[in-house]
Formats: C-alpha cells, structure tokens, sequence
C-alpha cells in the first residue's frame, strides 16, 4: 500500500476532529448506515503477532495516505435533464480531483461487475476512496494513455520491520524484489493477492498490477468476494478491511468515499499534486525517489514527455553530433547480435492433481531461455488449458498471457478443478519455439470418515425398520460433499446377505435390493439412505457404507425373532417370571472406521 504520512495535510482542525465530521456525513447522508469498525490497529500497520504471518489484506497492511477531503464535497454539475451529472462537479482543489483516466478505469470496473458480480452493487466510488488512500489515484495520475503507472509505485519491504513478514512469492516479476514481497501498482496488491485476484481489463491478454483498469477491476473483484453487498454497510466495511485491517484505514477510505459519492470532478492525467512526504524519512517510500519538498504553493507534475527549462532562465540546447574518428574513416557500430528466443523450460507445475470442485496447489511455470541457456525478460508466454475438461483458470477464463520477468519465469495463475474427473493439459507456448505441456488431474470428490448419525435398530421379520440409515462424510474433519457412496448387506460375518436378509425399498416399485451405488453426499456431507425392510429370517446384519476415498462405516441391525419372548406383558399385569436379558449378540450397535 502507499505511505503512511507522518502528518496529515489538514490545517485548522485536528485529525480526529475532521475524521469525526466526515464519519457523521457518512451516517447523515443517503449511504447506507455506518456501523462500528471491525478490529485494526488505527494505525494502518501490523503490531504483534500480525509481523510474523501473511496477513490476509490485498496489500500487506502496508502504509497508505492518510489525508482526509475537505469537509464540503464538490457541487454537482447540472446536465441537459436538469438532474445531476453522475461523476461530474465544480469547485474543489486538483487534489481532490480524480485523472481522467483513473476515474474512466473506476467507471469500467464498476461496469464489468454489474455483469459478473450484480448482487455485488459495487459503486466506483468505493474504488476512487481506495485508489486515493492506496496511490493518491495513481500518484496524480501518472499513467499512460493505457492507464499503465508511467513509473513502478512500490509499497516498503515487507520484511517484518514494522510491517508483515511476507518471503518473495513472485521472483520479483511484478515487486522487484527477489527476497521479500512489496505491495505494487496504484491499488497495492501484493504478488500473492494479485496471483489470484489479478484481472485483465484492458483485454491486452495481460493481467498487470500496474495497469489501473486491470487493478480497478481486480480490487473490485477482491472486495466483492465472500458474497458482500456493498448496500449493505457492515459488508462494505468488511470488504474495505480486507485491504488493510485497520479502524483509521477504515474511516479514511469511508470519508473520501463520502466525498465522493457526492460529487466529484474530472482532472487532466498528471495534474494532481501529492501530499507531502513523511516527516521521518528524506525519501518516498513508494517509489524510492525523493520526497517531494513542502510549500505553501503546491507543485504540479509535468506532464508525461514535457523537459521543464533548469533554473537560470536558459533553455536546454541539443546535443552535438559526435565527431566523427581521425583519419577520414567512418567507425562502425560494434557487432551485437540481440539473443534469440530458443525454448521454454518447464520450472516447476507438471503432474499435478486436485480433488474436484477444488484449486490446484501448484501452479505451472516456465523459463524462457535463448541459445545460451540465459533467461529472457519481456516473453509474451501464453497458457491455455487444452481437453475435455471444465478446469479453468483461477478468475476464470482458459487461457492468459504473461510476461516472463527478469529472471525468464512466467508464472500461470492457479488452476480451479471443475467437477469433470480426468486428465487435462497446461500448454504454454510462445512465438517460434516448441510448446510445454504440463499433465494435470482431477480427481473424484472423497471422504476419509463416515459416520452414522442413528442409533441402534431393530424390526420384526418384513416390518419397515423406523428410521433409514443417514451418515456423515467428511474429508480432514470439514464436510465433504459431492461424495460417491456405495451400501451393502452382509451378514453378522461380512458375508454377503443371502434369501431373507434386510433389503431396501425401491422408490420405482421395483423389488428390493441389499447392494446400492450411485449414491452422493449432500453439500453438508449427509447421505440418508432408502428405507430399510426386515427380511424373513430372525439375525443380526451388517449395512456397509463405503465412500470415494476410503471412509466407511459398518452399521449393525437386528431383525427379531417372534419366538422370543416379550420383554413385557403388554396387559401392564407383572410378568411371572423375570425378563430375559437381551443377547450381546443381538445387541445393535454401529462401528466406524
């Protein structure tokens, strides 16, 4: 994420005074109702424990802008209908502008999600008050006409100094950091959040951090997952602390979302001005320039290809031309042959499997290498999954571009298995090189337990017995649904049930049966199986579960025999004789495995 200032740039009110107006806005106006925050530090950094462990935040709970708007939003403009223009409005400072741009990239990504994601109702708004905390809105809106960051907008190392403790996931492809992971691009993803949120908007067949449609419609995509619904306040909160779980990054964000929501304006790209830099450090920890000096007239960035003239009033002259060598000879350029794409080497990924319905846990990933054996930066690979598979990628789609980095990988996203069991393949390939394969299974949904939920029956010979059979399957103690389950009758010996044992009930009409296949767990992982009929011949019986992936359960029934005498008289008049204690063997009961 972006710093944390060491002062906010608010004159005339305290940070807490101006928080508290713009939090009683929020609660005052048309927005849904603001609830208390949830947990957080109120500092926008980790403490403690929160140090040694991937947070689970888009960005690390890394550092961010802590300036707050003004307390009056801009007026919105009137257009031709006599109604407010959406997103449009006069007055206000360029720093509480929004880029071009970057506010066109908020509007396509709320757009996108109305299709993908409606009962999301994310509003732009949301993403301009997060854009501006993470960025200041991509740094004053230094993008290209594309919307890529004209330069890297890096978050602080997280090294556990103050922040998360986060190892390199990415191979400094997206961070260039090969040790620890940083946060990037104008909406701060972390290398492992963006792995699975990253989104391409733009449809350049690139999932890029720094692109800030790609970013805007993947910091959509995160804050709407868990199946928030952004009309409702304490969903929205819960989204927003999943950028960084702080109660002040919380209250920031709200407040500018407030602004926001009630008007705004557009700004020319590169026309916004920072806030100053942190009190404690010469340097901006974002990008790891210098800091830009306070003064009482902001300083606006020069536009994108545009020299500003040095101090002194003279202008830049050309260069001259270089002089040609002594002799009356002209000098030819040295030889350098540029290296040569040569093949894709499979780095990690190949055979791997997952459950159905499951992510894969490994992910496929090449090395471009030239001639030489030498990496290669700036390889367009492309994946794409290939059989009779319902796989995909993880954000959908079956097929995605990366770009190698600096160290020649590229990285596939990870794969999401479908409910379709089987092998399918990753192929990556590239311009004028052979194609890499990796092998990729999906396996049945399983159950390594089976437990029955009953207690112990019995029937008299052709009597229903009360209650059917119902089990429980699960797979590392949760759940497990989808899960195909096989039943038999055996006897008391694990045989096979012979004449006049148990069968269950068809539903069709059709006689009964003591074996059953084809039978699933529902999504809570419950099985109740048909009714179960007492056989003619008096016993005790085994019904053997079996499910995918090894769990069973063996449950013990008893079928009485009519000769045996009455545990009672049913007169109520007492017995003449005390009542035989029950069997052991004909005592029902249920084991597991």
């Amino acid at each position: 994420m972006a710093p944390l200032f060491g002062r906010r740039l608010r004159r005339g009110a305290t940070t807490t005074a101006v928080a508290a107006v713009a939090i009683a806005a929020l609660s005052a106006s048309q927005a849904p109702g603001l609830t208390p925050g949830l947990g957080g530090t109120g500092n926008g950094q980790n403490t403690g424990d929160a140090q040694d462990s991937t947070p689970d935040t888009a960005s690390g709970n890394s550092r961010y802008y802590t300036e707050l708007p003004p307390l009056d939003s801009p007026t919105p403009t009137t257009g031709s209908s006599g109604l407010p223009d959406p997103g449009t409005a006069v007055g206000g400072s360029s720093a509480s502008g929004i880029p071009a741009t970057v506010l066109a990239a908020y509007r396509k990504a709320e757009q996108d999600l109305r299709k993908t994601n409606p009962q999301c109702r994310l509003p732009w708004q949301l993403l301009a008050a997060i854009g501006k905390v993470e960025s200041n809105q991509a740094r004053g809106g230094e993008v290209d006409t594309g919307g890529t960051t004209l330069h890297p907008i890096l978050g602080p190392v997280l090294d556990g100094n103050g922040f998360a403790n986060i190892p390199d996931t990415d191979h400094g492809v997206y961070d260039q950091d090969t040790v620890h992971d940083r946060a990037v691009g104008p909406l701060q993803f972390i290398p492992s959040t963006w792995r699975t949120w990253g989104r391409d908007a733009n449809g350049d067949g690139v999932k890029d951090p720094n692109n800030i449609y790609d970013a805007a419609l993947a910091a959509g995509a995160k804050l709407c997952a868990n199946d928030h619904d952004m009309t409702v306040q304490a969903d929205m909160n819960a989204a927003i602390l999943g950028y960084n779980q702080s109660q002040e990054y919380l209250n920031t964000v709200l407040s500018w979302y407030e602004y926001y929501r009630k008007g705004t304006y557009e700004i020319p790209d590169g026309a916004n001005t920072l806030p100053s830099g942190p009190t404690t450090s010469p340097s901006d920890p974002v990008t790891g320039s210098p800091a830009p000096t306070p003064s009482a007239t902001p300083t606006h960035t020069p536009n994108p290809g545009h020299t500003a003239a040095p101090s002194g009033g003279s202008t830049p002259t050309k260069p001259s031309k270089p002089t040609p060598p002594s002799g009356g000879g002209t000098s030819s350029p040295p030889s350098t042959s540029k290296p040569v794409l040569k093949s894709l080497v499979k780095a990690s990924g190949d055979a791997l499997s997952a459950m159905a319905g499951t992510l894969f846990g490994g992910h496929a990933e090449v090395r471009a290498v030239d001639g030489k054996g030498k990496p290669m930066a700036k390889i367009a690979v492309t994946f794409q999954i290939t059989g009779d598979t319902d796989a995909h990628f993880d954000g959908g789609g079956a097929k995605v571009t990366v770009t190698t980095g600096k160290d020649g990988t590229a990285d596939a996203p990870a794969v999401q298995a479908g409910e379709d069991v089987g092998s399918f393949t990753v192929r990556a390939t590239a311009d004028g090189v052979p194609a890499a394969d990796f092998k990729a299974t999906v396996t049945p949904h399983s159950a390594d337990k089976l437990v029955y939920l009953g207690d112990p029956q019995s029937a008299a010979p052709g009597a229903e017995f009360d209650k059917p059979i119902a089990v429980k399957a699960t797979l590392g103690g949760a759940a497990a649904g989808k899960v195909a389950v096989s039943a038999s009758v055996l006897t008391d010996k694990g045989a096979p049930a012979p004449d006049g044992a148990p069968s269950f009930k068809s539903a069709d009409g059709k006689p009964p049966v003591t074996t059953l296949s084809g039978l699933t767990t529902a999504a809570d992982g419950t099985l109740t199986l048909p009714t179960l009929v007492a056989g003619d011949d008096p016993g005790t019986y085994q019904i053997k579960l079996t499910a995918e992936g090894g769990g069973s359960v063996t449950v013990t029934v008893t079928v009485t025999d009519p000769a045996d005498p009455p545990s009672g008289d049913p007169s109520g008049s007492p017995s003449s004789s005390p009542s035989p204690s029950p069997s052991p063997s004909a005592s029902p009961s249920a084991s597991a495995k």
